[in-house]
């Protein structure tokens, strides 16, 4: 199959407009009579639901929270992107495209990245005309802050809960349209399957997480907004139920996975603190703002917080400012997350594990004032303190990274379409237009402009050549779908074995995090592929799912959800086997600078690895969508 990403002719600045000009319009008395899925309610889920439904179109939405508010978009923290350029400091739509592709080490298409940066200025009048209540100068104007990867303060923000204001505004729109009968919404359920009927996405199976009852829904398309995979690591900063399992079995069905070793190390995490823990907890970006990193300049074991306030500037060694004094504390996620982890190896790091590094607020409170300093991040330093017990306010924090957001995803095309027809993922459940690295305060403006001004286009281009008639959901697609889920459940609930499910879940993230995370080699990735494929033959004899399949059963959906995630890992050290170079924050020791930095190899590596699923038990096909670099220069990448 050859890959088609229907990016359009012309300059890059007119390609989404003539482009909109030439898809096929759906009249609006003919929209009515088209009925759309929508999986997951996040922020692109939220949004193009809200969107579709306006326009006119027929929605179901399915979320397994027990309201779409409950979406993992509510725990971002630190802002949304947009190059509004307020500040009237240098930004552009140009800028930031330029940074966009630039932060994600050139692994991302051009047009994608233009079109996401020049919706990202309607995306704030959208939000503010929901009552989004966005912090503002004292002026009455959008107030803006700075990021990592950029040098001009372009990032929108309300407080330290940006996510959850913006994801109440989609979810208020949402609420619109299901007082209008537009959307029908389902929540506590779970999607397990897509259906194809004729080669083209027609619907989907669904288990009721309450009954336990297997359902089959039809619909003229299916959209999966679903979010990324990153607790396939186990300890991650997604909410324990964030899960693959929509996409992997969307991949199953056909839609090709596009780049699945491409995973996002965050800076700024409170660092493991022991076994018990079962997930992570993200500290906002945006505190780097005023926070300055460092560690001691000689190795002190067990080095508190509090004990660092005593530590003289003199012995203080505050490693990004000095490594890279253009950007200092705000270079992108990747870089930053990577030097944490070199000075940690020499010995340097702190706390009592000794993996961990500073994050140190005593200058800016100094400077601005306690006041000042608390209205920016009050609730970030209220929740560091309740988790940790220690004051940011009188003591640094402390951080190391940790796995937070996926570029990898569902391959689509430009527009949104996945290698099935009449499937689109959206937001972080496609591979999405961050290259090898996202820049922070872009999650939320890639979900938000897939959602609110990507698919209502895009999806009357598909619509507008489909027939009317709906599709039973007792066609034999749908009835053999249902059955094959029913026996997987079966499967899993027979096998009556020795060890829990996190028990397989825990082993799985170490392995992955050991040999495929921040840092990676061969031998490495070829002994975890070994483990893998053994931890998941020994799941399938040895796993003990308690309860029953017709019941509120949590450990048979943590059950379902790791045995795709123990798929999908083989996959990311497949793909991350295959790509023989350093770029983001996929480091391959084998491929580096002098100075330790990523070294990328663009004449062998410079394309999208798209895999195709071959069945149970057999190597995925590889498929290359070449990128092409017309409108800016390939460089190695530097933040000095």
């Amino acid at each position: 199959m050859t890959l088609d990403s229907k990016i359009p002719d012309g300059p890059l600045a007119e390609k989404w407009t003539r482009h909109k000009f030439n898809l096929k319009l759906v009249n609006p008395a003919n929209k009515r009579k088209y009925d759309i899925i929508v999986v997951g309610t996040g922020l692109a889920g939220a949004s193009a639901a809200a969107s579709l439904a306006e326009l006119g179109y027929n929605v179901k939405t399915f979320c397994f929270q027990d309201s779409p508010r409950r979406a993992h978009s509510i725990a971002a923290q630190g802002g949304i992107n947009a190059a509004k350029n307020y500040q009237n400091d240098g930004d552009s739509i140009y800028r930031l495209f330029y940074d966009t592709i630039k932060g994600g080490d050139y692994r991302a298409r051009e047009a994608n990245v233009y079109r996401l940066a020049e919706v990202s200025v309607n995306i704030i009048d959208q939000c503010v005309a929901q009552g989004v209540p966005f912090a503002r100068e004292y002026g009455g104007l959008l107030a803006n802050r700075s990021f990592g990867g950029a040098q001009v303060s372009r990032t929108f923000y309300a407080r330290g809960q940006t996510g959850q204001q913006l994801l109440l505004g989609a979810y208020a729109a949402m609420n619109r349209q299901i007082a209008a009968g537009k959307i029908k919404s389902y929540t506590r359920t779970e999607m397990l399957d897509v259906v194809l009927v004729d080669g083209k996405a027609r619907g989907i199976i669904t288990r009721d997480l309450v009954t336990g009852k297997i359902e089959a829904h039809s619909a003229h398309a299916v959209l999966l907004c679903t979010g990324g995979y990153s607790n396939v690591f186990y300890l991650s900063t997604n909410a324990k139920g964030s899960n693959v399992t929509a996409a992997w079995r969307a991949h199953r069905k056909g839609a090709f996975f596009g780049n699945p070793c491409f995973t996002q190390i965050h800076p700024t995490c409170i660092p493991v603190s022991g076994n018990h823990q079962s997930k992570l907890t993200l500290m906002s970006e945006s505190l780097r703002n005023d926070g300055r990193v460092w560690v001691p300049k000689k190795p002190i074991k067990g080095l508190t917080a509090r004990d660092a306030v005593n530590i003289p500037e003199s012995e203080r060694d505050y490693f990004l400012e000095r490594r890279y004094p253009a950007f200092g504390n705000l270079v992108p996620r990747d870089v930053a997350s990577r030097n944490a982890k070199y000075v940690c190896d020499e010995g340097r790091g702190v706390g009592p594990t000794g993996l961990a590094v500073f994050l140190d607020f005593a200058d800016a409170i100094k400077r601005d004032g306690k006041k000042t300093i608390e209205s920016k991040y009050g609730n970030l330093f209220d929740m560091y303190q309740q988790i940790t017990g220690d004051n940011p306010y009188e003591v640094p924090m402390m951080i190391y990274p940790a796995v937070h957001y996926t570029m990898g995803g569902l391959w689509v095309d430009y527009n949104l379409m996945t290698t099935v027809p009449g499937l689109y993922a959206l937001g972080e459940a496609n591979f999405s237009d961050h290259g090898a690295n996202r820049l922070g305060a872009s999650a939320l403006m890639q979900g938000l402009a897939d959602g609110y001004f990507i698919i209502p286009y895009t999806i009357g281009d598909y619509l507008a050549g489909m027939p009317y008639e709906k599709v039973s959901t007792d066609r034999p697609e749908f009835k053999e779908a249902m059955e094959q889920v029913t026996n997987r459940l079966k499967k899993l609930l027979s096998i009556k074995g020795k060890k829990t499910v996190d028990e397989f879940h825990r082993e799985l993230g170490m392995t992955m995090w050991d040999y495929c995370g921040m840092s990676r080699n061969e031998e490495g990735l070829k002994k975890a592929k070994k483990k893998i494929q053994e931890l998941r033959e020994e799941f399938w004899q040895n796993v003990n799912v308690v309860g029953s399949a017709n019941e509120l059963n949590m450990e048979l959906e943590k059950a379902n959800r790791v045995s795709d995630f123990m798929e999908l890992a083989e996959l990311m050290v497949d793909d991350a086997l295959h790509r023989k170079e350093s770029c983001g924050g996929h480091f391959r020791e084998e491929s580096a600078t002098e100075d330790g930095e990523a070294k990328r190899n663009d004449n062998e590596f410079a394309y999208v690895a798209a895999w195709e699923y071959k069945g149970e038990n057999q190597p995925e096909v590889l498929h290359k969508e070449e990128l092409k670099f017309e409108n800016v220069k390939l460089t190695q990448r530097s933040y000095k």
